[in-house]
């Protein structure tokens, strides 16, 4: 099999590559290119894209024999992940950028192109694994190791994505067997640190990038009667759960801190109230994506399709999380006029717009959706967007 592995130039990529060529298949070297203007060295875990990671992934593209290439996709990186996550911000909305990055970039843009050149994999270092059912169509699965899973992050695959997706260390039992194993095979990364944070900003100063991008906007800070209680210089300074920060001039009647509700940004308003009003019970949005068969095809509901997209389906009874490496919650989904809807049989506290609701159906990934809406228990009728 010809196979792409993307080496970013960590130990995770580097082993995976390597044991695609192990497997014997036909493997090529890619890195990708990201940052317009590329650091020259990485600050501890912050960061990634620099030209020592591209050093790192060619050097071990050279130990294991195969050709190495660079690939710039930084304009498309930019466009549609840079100013995606500003935008998003501009909007009230608590974007992922690594979601979308692996949505546009790593697996729409790496793949389109793979496929294009004639291979038939792309490899990379995830912790996730692809099956396939008696049918023979591709799923997306949970890792072995739990907490390194990183199938989350993946739930914006399409199932043609999916299908052409190798995770070779998606049954591995830890990481420390993927830092043992390049240390075996003499990879000087075998010790590098993991990256953490957005990788466009290495310094970790999420509100100074923005305030860059984006100046001040002065507005209020309100409860949830409308009363003044604070001002803000943005609304892109805050998201949905936040409590610290908040320039309020009035305690609560209560004592209580109060949290990020709401943000409203054509009002230029931040909404504040209690924690117990951060309780989450439903929460819908439009941009739907299935990780393999949608839950019609896979069995698990009834319903109908306009041109070839679900647009409807009965209620099926599924997990949900909302958080890279967070909890997963026993929910009820269903798809109505083009939008999934999630009811949780518990509250999750301080789901905002923008992030993605991952659905599971035991370990396999079922689809995702960018949240719109969320319904608070505290109150019913309550709509976040």
């Amino acid at each position: 099999m010809k196979v792409l592995a993307a080496m970013s130039g960590g130990v995770d990529s580097a082993v995976a590559a390597a044991r695609a060529v192990d497997e014997g298949h036909e493997v090529v070297g890619v890195h990708l290119a990201l940052s317009r203007m590329p650091g020259t060295l990485r600050t501890g875990s912050r960061g990634c894209c620099t030209i020592e990671d591209s050093m790192d992934a060619r050097r071990v593209a050279g130990q294991l024999g195969i050709p190495f290439y660079v690939w710039d996709f930084s304009d498309r990186f930019k466009a549609d992940v840079v100013d995606n996550f500003i935008e998003e911000y501009r909007e009230g909305r608590t974007p992922n950028p690594c979601l979308r990055c692996n949505e546009k970039i790593k697996f729409e843009a790496v793949v389109d192109r793979a496929m294009a050149l004639g291979f038939d994999r792309v490899v990379t270092g995830h912790y996730a694994v692809v099956r396939e059912d008696a049918d023979g169509n591709p799923e997306l699965h949970r890792s072995a190791e739990w907490a390194k899973d990183q199938s989350y992050v993946l739930g914006v695959l399409t199932t043609e994505q999916v299908r052409h997706c190798y995770f070779p260390l998606g049954e591995t039992p830890s990481k420390d067997d993927v830092r043992a194993e390049a240390t075996e095979r003499g990879f000087s990364v075998a010790s590098k640190p993991d990256s953490h944070d957005i990788c466009f900003i290495p310094d970790g100063d999420t509100q100074g990038f923005l305030d860059d991008k984006l100046g001040t906007d002065p507005g209020d800070i309100v409860d949830r009667d409308g009363a003044v209680v604070g001002s803000h210089e943005g609304t892109h300074r805050y998201t949905v759960g936040q409590r610290k920060g908040l320039q309020i001039g009035y305690p609560a009647e209560d004592g209580k801190p109060r949290y990020v509700l709401n943000i409203r940004p054509v009002t230029k308003e931040v909404v504040v109230g209690p924690k117990e009003a951060l309780d989450t019970i439903e929460l819908s949005g439009s941009r739907i994506s299935f990780a393999g068969i949608d839950p019609i095809a896979t069995g698990l509901s009834t319903g109908s399709y306009d041109d070839g997209v679900l647009s409807s389906c009965e209620p099926f009874a599924c997990e949900v999380q909302v958080r890279a490496h967070g909890d997963t919650y026993p929910a009820t989904a269903w798809i109505e006029s083009g939008q999934l809807r999630v009811r949780v049989e518990d509250p999750i506290s301080g789901v905002a717009p923008g992030q993605s609701a991952v659905l599971y159906v035991g370990t396999r990934v079922l689809g995702q959706v960018t949240i719109d809406h969320t319904v608070s228990a505290d109150q019913g009728s309550l709509s976040r967007a």
